[in-house]
């Protein structure tokens, strides 16, 4: 089943006010056809244009973004964590409205199913996937928000108008919940047509995320073992760059991802990806902080390594730097070499736009010839890395033994796939392991939208994101270089982030919201 279709019943304002120019549930609910369209509405998680949400690409790069590891030519993502965000700022508002939307649709859903004629084991089905949905939803709106309003049913005006703010720990608890409940009655795996659907792995690594933002280390490790268990899944050997071409869509590493259809729910992320070189509009340059915690291929940080030379830094250097950043003067794509040098005539040269000279090399697509506003390649949400690095942590901070066969079977399957080969990792000192297990995470998942969610539970947005930010190697003569601004290495001096403590930890409720509903609190500073 193709997951493209909207419902038309489906809410424009936040808590489902229904619309008068669509089906109404009347006419609408008679037959199990009925359900699966409906079903269908559920996971509309946007195409195209779409951002601000917990699903789409470009929301997942905008997350990492904001974490840290770049910046956007229009700075919208850098807003959030640069010390300037309000209340009426679009992006923040836009991924409490768009998830209050789909949470509409999600328990509109879940109201009418029982009123149809539908097979038992059918029902479980859809009802699982959709409270997978809605938990999804609001274990993230916990997170970047705080307490939140949870609204479990289909809400008259006057009671969305007047919903209350739902403590955090409350929210956390009744996504737990859905989520115990529902793995057990999804599928293992799905048949090519219902791929996008839904599977007991994807439900119970949410579920995993969730146990660990509330450090149920245990519970967690469970969790993400359960997975392992399985079978489902597997480190894909056919290569990291392929995870994210439309070649490796279906690659048993994908637990999750969000389903894109060229000329019908295509999304415009290559546009906004590619270089101007290549016809993109350049939009993200990468911090030069990213490409640093990339280890060198002895195992060794770019500190410790006298494999690092810093005259030419992207040498000797972990391969997923080169899979996962343009780097001018050493990158080609499509047989062109990317260039940024301020004395190049480059339309990617530094002195055009904001730019730090890097680009993001994850995600260009060299298979595809079509149009980059109009991309059908998938999105992978969660993949099976993820499980491995985030059940190893779990048992560390559980506080449990920690041996070479437990990171035989999970950090250094990641790290050893083929095309990787980093050197394993031996220690099984709990305060060493934690530093490169958090290192791993960052390079392994960089711009899949999940080191936002990281530094969140970790305590470490506020110090991660109040520094000095830089670019591209300028010079290998720091000390008499003139040109630009550059660091005592030769790397270009970019932006500042400003994280405010005490405040940025959470987004504001969106004032518009506060407008309409005076019920709603203010998080703290907004």
């Amino acid at each position: 089943m193709l997951l493209t279709s909207t419902l038309p019943s489906c809410s424009d304002e936040l808590f489902d006010k229904q619309p008068l120019d669509a089906v109404s549930d009347a006419t609408f609910w008679k037959t199990e056809k009925d359900a699966s369209l409906a079903l269908v509405g559920c996971y509309d998680f946007g195409s195209y244009w779409a951002t601000g949400d917990f699903f789409g690409g470009m929301s997942m790069i905008y997350l990492d973004m904001m974490a840290g590891y770049g910046s956007e030519k229009e700075l919208i993502p850098d807003v959030v964590t640069n010390g300037t965000l309000n209340s009426a700022y679009w992006l923040t508002s836009a991924f409490w409205g768009n998830s209050y939307r789909t949470i509409a649709r999600c328990n509109n859903f879940l109201t009418q199913i029982n009123t149809i004629n539908i097979s038992e084991s059918n029902k479980a089905v859809m009802i699982a996937e959709v409270k997978t949905i809605r938990a999804y939803l609001y274990m993230n709106l916990a997170l970047y928000y705080g307490d939140v309003p949870m609204p479990t049913k289909v809400l008259t005006i006057p009671e969305a108008n007047t919903i209350k703010r739902s403590p955090k720990a409350d929210v956390w608890a009744f996504a737990e919940n859905d989520l115990k409940s529902s793995f057990a009655n999804l599928p293992a795996t799905r048949p090519t047509s219902e791929r996008g659907r839904i599977t007991a792995g994807a439900a119970l690594a949410i579920l995993g995320r969730l146990q660990m933002a509330q450090k149920k280390w245990s519970d967690a490790a469970a969790t993400y073992k359960r997975i392992m268990d399985s079978n489902v899944y597997t480190i894909d050997q056919n290569g990291f760059a392929q995870l994210f071409r439309q070649t490796g869509e279906n690659s048993r590493e994908v637990v999750f991802a969000h389903e894109y259809l060229e000329d019908f729910v295509g999304t415009v992320m290559l546009q906004y990806l590619y270089p101007e070189t290549y016809g993109g509009w350049h939009q993200f340059s990468p911090y030069n902080e990213l490409v640093q915690a990339y280890e060198c291929t002895d195992g060794k940080t770019v500190d410790e390594s006298p494999l690092y030379n810093a005259n030419d830094p992207y040498a000797n250097r972990d391969p997923r730097l080169d899979y996962t950043i343009m780097i001018p003067g050493r990158t080609s794509f499509k047989g062109v070499r990317y260039e940024a040098s301020p004395t190049s005539t480059s339309p990617d040269r530094i002195t055009r736009y904001n730019w730090s000279g890097y680009c993001i090399n994850k995600f260009m697509d060299p298979t595809f010839s079509g149009s980059l506003m109009n991309y059908g390649g998938n999105f992978p949400l969660i993949r099976y890395p993820e499980v491995l690095l985030s059940y190893l942590e779990s048992k560390l901070e559980a506080g449990d033994a920690i041996d070479q066969a437990l990171l035989d079977a999970t950090i250094n399957q990641v790290r050893g796939r083929t095309s990787v080969a980093m050197p394993a990792v031996k220690t099984t000192d709990a305060a060493s392991l934690r530093t490169i297990l958090r290192r791993e995470r960052k390079v392994e998942f960089a711009f899949e939208g999940l080191h936002y969610y990281d530094i969140q539970r970790w305590g470490t947005a506020a110090t991660e994101l109040n520094r000095q930010f830089t670019g591209m190697k300028l010079t290998n003569s720091p000390a008499t270089y003139k040109d630009f601004p550059v660091d005592s290495q030769g790397f270009y001096i970019y932006q500042k982030r400003n994280f405010v403590a005490g405040r940025n930890e959470l987004w504001p409720v969106p004032q518009s919201e506060i407008d309409i509903n005076p019920g709603l609190t203010q998080n703290k500073g907004y």
